[in-house]
């Protein structure tokens, strides 16, 4: 009998124990905890408040720096690199006098900061004379230049313009130079621990093969440098009736053809008379000595054949042969 008490006595306080935790696991789920864990989300993830305006402008910094949080780079800075752009162009333009376009031209482009790189001329007379000229024109002004110039001058017949990015270029050769700088200070260092003649003269030839490499690319920077600093612009100043060889201006087609199929017969005659006055002379004076030539062999011919048909005991020319 106890012991059936006591077992009904234990079981029912067990029961209460198990229903008591139950209970509180389900207040523990579904109350305060699961408030808490929402609640942590929310400000973790600016879920649910409202930002205010530091947090609106500070945000798209931090993205933008590339950190974050919980993010693995930070504090990287992207800057943007400048463009190194060459500009180059040709214009022609048809000028009155061209000596005097010349120098005009010279003034419009030393005013805006340029200066003059080559310089041809051709007098063929007043109105066909020709010109032509290379201008480094500073990038800022180069627009401005061009335009003046084909106003100025006269009557603009052609330009043409062409630019060239070598940003990448630019950036590929400072690397290789900073890299080859490098390479010869350590082989520097290590020359001077050298021990061996052999291991001397080793270093030094490696040396000497770094040094070339590294005077070749700095001459292609001054090169690259050089020609994004200043754009270049080929000017052609033609007289009034000088002629001027446009493919703009050139007839397309059927009379295209035929013009270029003159030009080319035209050459041709050209080239050819050109080659007959200067053979003419030589021919004047060889022919009376290629004659001579040919008559003395010609008799030398006649003179041996009679020769040989005279008979034997008998002289050419002479009596026949006597009898007793």
């Amino acid at each position: 009998m106890r012991r059936m008490r006591y077992g009904i006595a234990l079981s029912a306080a067990c029961a209460v124990t198990l229903l008591g935790g139950c209970a509180g696991g389900g207040r523990l789920s579904a109350g305060e905890p699961a408030m808490d864990t929402t609640q942590a989300r929310s400000e973790q993830y600016g879920v649910g408040q409202p930002r205010t305006e530091a947090q609106s402008t500070e945000q798209p910094r931090a993205k933008a720096d590339g950190g974050g949080g919980d993010g693995v780079v930070s504090g990287v800075k992207v800057t943007r690199q400048e463009r190194q752009v060459i500009y180059t162009g040709s214009m022609t333009v048809r000028a009155e006098r061209v000596s005097t376009a010349v120098q005009q031209a010279k003034q419009i482009v030393t005013a805006a900061g340029g200066h003059l790189s080559r310089e041809e001329s051709n007098s063929a007379g007043a109105t066909k004379d020709s010109a032509t000229l290379e201008f480094k024109i500073p990038p800022a002004r180069y627009a401005e230049v061009t335009g003046r110039l084909g106003k100025d001058l006269g009557r603009q017949l052609s330009m043409n313009q062409a630019t060239q990015d070598v940003t990448l270029q630019v950036a590929d050769v400072e690397s290789r130079l900073k890299s080859a700088e490098q390479s010869l200070e350590s082989l520097r260092t290590l020359l001077k621990k050298a021990e061996t003649i052999g291991q001397v003269l080793q270093v030094e030839r490696e040396i000497s093969d770094r040094e070339a490499d590294l005077e070749s690319l700095q001459a292609q920077q001054k090169e690259l440098a050089a020609q994004v600093a200043m754009a270049t612009l080929t000017l052609r100043l033609v007289g009034p009736v000088a002629t001027v060889t446009d493919p703009d201006e050139e007839p397309a087609g059927f009379f295209g053809g035929l013009k270029a199929g003159w030009g080319a017969l035209v050459s041709f005659v050209k080239v050819a008379l050109t080659m007959l006055g200067a053979v003419l002379p030589w021919v004047v004076v060889s022919l009376p000595l290629l004659a001579l030539v040919i008559y003395l062999v010609r008799r030398d011919r006649a003179a041996r054949s009679l020769v040989a048909s005279a008979p034997p005991g008998r002289k050419p020319g002479g009596p026949g042969p006597t009898t007793v």
